[in-house]
């Protein structure tokens, strides 16, 4: 097994290659506006450093969301572009549950929150039991009308930082966003108990923020 792992759901553009019982290498870069830019330079430094050729990969994993349109696109796409180009599956999982996963090897257990930051002063969210088990849909919400679902359990992520009013227990030592080695280490887990993946299709919660106005006038010629 060899695993490349990929994320562009939140700001952070990480990648990890996994060998199936450990991350071999790894990038992780915070630039919410530069996902593009990024993403296969650090896609050929995780494999230059593992002195692994594309062609060698066995599966590719990534993050399908939920994420802003913009970013969250660029990581599925690559993975799209990497599998087409390779034949080896793509695996999608949410990246709600890579951070859970990271935040249960970073020493939390028992139920507790995700929250990442949705713009607009709203969270992508979902409850967890534990780090591989995921309560509710993913979903999106301001997080005042949340505060009492969440309340009384633990929150990570960035979502649950920047609205510590809705979110007060924030424990120290986890995960902000999304890390590309646990989101591998999770895929590898599940590959190996044979269980199912979610599609590698976008998950967004919500329409794009450009759109075509309606009732726009036509100034070209009929």
């Amino acid at each position: 097994m060899l695993l490349l792992a990929l994320d562009t759901a939140t700001p952070a553009v990480t990648v990890a290659l996994h060998d199936g019982s450990r991350a071999i290498a790894a990038s992780h870069q915070v630039d919410a506006r530069r996902h593009g830019e990024l993403l296969l330079p650090a896609v050929d430094r995780v494999l230059a450093e593992a002195g692994v050729k594309l062609g060698a990969v066995t599966g590719f994993v990534v993050g399908v969301g939920p994420g802003p349109y913009t970013g969250l696109r660029v990581g599925l796409a690559t993975a799209a572009a990497f599998a087409a180009a390779t034949g080896a599956p793509v695996h999608g999982l949410c990246t709600l549950d890579g951070i859970a996963y990271a935040a249960g090897q970073a020493g939390l257990d028992g139920p507790f929150t995700v929250a990442t930051d949705a713009r607009r002063k709203e969270v992508y969210w979902a409850r967890y039991a534990d780090p591989r088990t995921r309560l509710t849909e993913p979903a999106v919400d301001r997080p005042a009308e949340i505060a009492e679902r969440v309340a009384g359990v633990p929150a990570v992520g960035a979502g649950a930082l920047l609205y510590r009013e809705a979110f007060p227990d924030v424990p120290d030592g986890m995960p902000e966003h999304q890390s590309a080695a646990a989101l591998a280490a999770l895929a590898a887990e599940k590959l190996a108990a044979g269980e199912e993946f979610p599609p590698p299709l976008p998950l967004y919660l919500r329409r794009p923020d450009a759109q075509v106005p309606a009732n726009y006038k036509v100034v070209t010629p009929q």
